[in-house]
């Protein structure tokens, strides 16, 4: 008794190294993956600030262009529509004229439609004066132009953001989000050829608004920083968690992975009886034809010598043709089917397993129903493999439905031409879908007699015509095989 504890501490102290073994990784995972997560909190929180101010600099950086090509375009139709016709009919540009200005306006706000333009404004080149301006309130006033103005007159396009606004303006009862283009150009005369001319005529202010795109910004700014921070607190809490449950985790796998490898050396064993089981039904073969031969032999003679007991001799034959049944059946499980393919019409091969169970068929007063291809559906296979495979389907059909009922058996082109479909079904008991699990495997059967080997050999034939068997069926309604051929 002593032996067998101090042996078993061993063997438990062995398993014990393994698991800690199998868990050291882990732990180097563990501390790794700590510290790896504070430098990607930091790193995203920096990335996220990089990502909003780059987007800022971007939309600034296009509002510009867009803002100077809008400029140079309302100083092209300007001239063109405004300055040219007003010299020709009135012989100067006078803005004080009403119609002078109301023909002005018209032409600024036809060309800014639809833009989110907030103002246009034109100052005059002689005096800081404006001369016009889409807000009535600003026209007339003097020395408004500043830094911008001045150097425009030089010829210089120039631009000036007010914006004020950042993350805490989204708090409640923070300023708002506010964010202004001006962009000043020179007013300049135009050639006829497109070009803009050196005399410069005044500066042109136009006014955009971008608060709602900066506000965009912003809110993405604050998503980013949210969302990353609640990435991080989910990644945090889903780390520890591991952390504590890793331990276990890891100790369960490699538990698992023990008793694989014993599951493991228990299949090996298997094989090796497997070996020997196939062995051992081939050396069996050959005294049960003796026996079956001998019986036959003493039921004529019994016949003769003692009328009416030659039912005994028939009972030997009979039980050994059934005993080599079940000894075909492990053989052809055992070993492996060689295939043999030749071109046969699959309706020939059907016809040929109804013709072998049709007295059968007569005895329990079974109806049959077939749908056979009308074309030619000529295939590669192993006539003699599949015969089987599908006499096979063909008794157990015969066996679910006992006294009555209809085998119902179809064969049809499989879609896009991409093989043949055979379809057996019966209108017997049916199976539960916990028995459709388990139907192909060996030994399975819920039949007094029989292996359980029939339709898993049937399977193994079907697999290695590389096609596909399926099994549909209900309980009390019946059951349907259909097999797929390439």
């Amino acid at each position: 008794m002593a032996d067998e504890n101090e042996s078993q501490k061993v063997l438990d102290s062995i398993r014990q190294q393994k698991i800690d073994s199998g868990l050291q990784p882990f732990k180097l995972v563990k501390y790794f993956s700590f510290s790896s997560l504070g430098v990607f909190l930091i790193f995203t929180l920096f990335l996220s600030w990089l990502i909003s101010n780059h987007a800022r600099t971007i939309m600034l950086a296009q509002s510009q262009d867009y803002s100077l090509l809008l400029a140079e375009n309302l100083n092209q139709q300007v001239f063109r529509r405004f300055v040219i016709p007003a010299v020709v009919r009135y012989g100067r540009i006078a803005l004080s004229n009403a119609e002078q200005f109301e023909n002005l306006d018209k032409i600024i706000k036809g060309v800014t439609q639809g833009l989110n333009i907030k103002s246009v404004t034109i100052y005059d080149s002689k005096i800081n004066i404006i001369s016009y301006s889409t807000e009535p309130d600003l026209v007339g006033k003097k020395d408004i132009g500043g830094e911008e103005y001045r150097k425009s007159l030089t010829g210089v396009a120039n631009y000036r953001f007010v914006y004020n606004g950042s993350i805490l303006s989204l708090l409640p009862g923070a300023d708002p989000i506010r964010c202004i283009l001006k962009t000043y150009i020179p007013f300049r005369q135009v050639r006829e050829n497109g070009e803009p001319g050196e005399v410069i005529m005044g500066v042109i202010e136009i006014e955009k608004d971008l608060s709602k795109d900066y506000a965009t910004i912003v809110h993405l700014q604050t998503r980013i920083i949210l969302v990353s921070g609640m990435v991080m607190a989910v990644l945090f809490l889903v780390l520890r968690t591991i952390v504590v449950r890793g331990s276990e985790i890891m100790e369960k796998r490699t538990l698992e992975r023990l008793r694989l490898e014993e599951k493991l050396n228990q299949s090996e064993r298997l094989a090796h009886l497997g070996s020997m089981v196939a062995t051992v039904s081939h050396e069996i073969k050959s005294p049960l034809g003796i026996v079956r031969s001998t019986a036959e032999i003493l039921e004529k003679r019994i016949a003769k010598v003692a009328p009416g007991n030659e039912h005994l001799a028939k009972i030997i034959v009979d039980e050994t043709i059934r005993l080599n049944g079940i000894v075909m059946e492990f053989l052809d499980f055992a070993r492996p089917q060689k295939i043999k393919k030749v071109t046969v019409s699959i309706n020939d091969v059907v016809n040929k397993a109804l013709t072998f169970i049709g007295p059968k068929m007569t005895e329990q007063e079974i109806g049959l129903e077939m749908d056979l291809c009308p074309e030619p559906c000529r295939i590669d296979v192993d006539p003699e493999h599949l015969y089987r495979a599908l006499l096979n389907i063909l008794v157990n059909g015969l066996q679910a439905m006992g006294s009555g009922g209809v085998l119902t058996v179809q064969t049809r082109k499989a879609a896009a031409g991409s093989g043949v479909e055979i379809c057996i079904g019966d209108n017997g008991i049916g199976m539960s879908e916990r028995k459709m699990e388990h139907i192909f495997k060996p030994f399975f059967t819920d039949k007094h007699k029989g292996t359980g080997l029939g339709l898993a050999i049937t399977k193994n034939i079907i697999e290695n015509h590389d096609g596909q068997i399926t099994v549909m069926s209900k309980e009390n309604e019946g059951t349907t095989f259909r097999i797929h051929l390439p």
